[in-house]
């Protein structure tokens, strides 16, 4: 146990990459060797506690959102209304109405209809979209000096903690070592 120890261990999380065999032994490192399982499971965690689809969705969808959407159809259908109208001479005057009517129903009911539409296809992309199969592609997808990268960048101060904690336990296991060998 001790430092030289320690930084061994660490480098061996991801050395070496491609198995090798040393006197009928295989070594390869633990995250190399498990990726895709590591992956899957960082997807699942990502998906169950961290980020679900659901979430995502409600956070985009706002009532102010909500209310720029209806907005927005309002007008795509009164100009829709205004150039079919206009083929139809005979009918122009009926353009205020239809024009009025259609905004009073948006106004009363188009929330309820886009909530609606939005629920299905909230339904819909939960039926589709699985977050954990999207985590998991993406770390599987990395090169393996990439995820080494990524995860020395996160644990940089922990790693060399240990490392240091190792030579801290190693130097006062060999002081006590050296004190029972001097003493018997």
């Amino acid at each position: 146990i001790g430092y030289v120890t320690n930084v061994i261990a660490i480098k061996l999380l991801f050395r070496p990459v491609d198995p090798i065999n040393i006197i009928g032994f295989e070594i390869q490192g633990v995250i190399p060797k498990r990726q895709k399982e590591l992956s899957k499971s960082i997807g699942e965690t990502v998906e169950n506690e961290l980020l679900s689809l659901e979430e995502i969705i409600e956070s985009f969808v706002t009532e102010d959102k909500v209310e720029k959407l209806l907005d927005k159809i309002k007008l795509k259908i009164q100009r829709a209304v205004e150039v079919k109208i206009a083929e139809y001479p005979l009918i122009l005057g009926l353009k205020r109405p239809i024009i009025k009517y259609i905004n009073n129903m948006m106004d009363e009911e188009g929330s309820e209809y886009v909530h609606e539409i939005i629920k299905d296809i909230s339904k819909k992309a939960e039926e589709d979209i699985s977050i954990s199969k999207m985590v998991e592609s993406k770390i599987n997808s990395f090169d393996l000096t990439k995820v080494e990268e990524i995860v020395f960048d996160i644990a940089k101060k922990e790693l060399r903690h240990i490392e240091i904690l190792g030579a801290v336990l190693g130097f006062f296991i060999g002081i006590v070592q050296g004190i029972i060998v001097h003493l018997f």
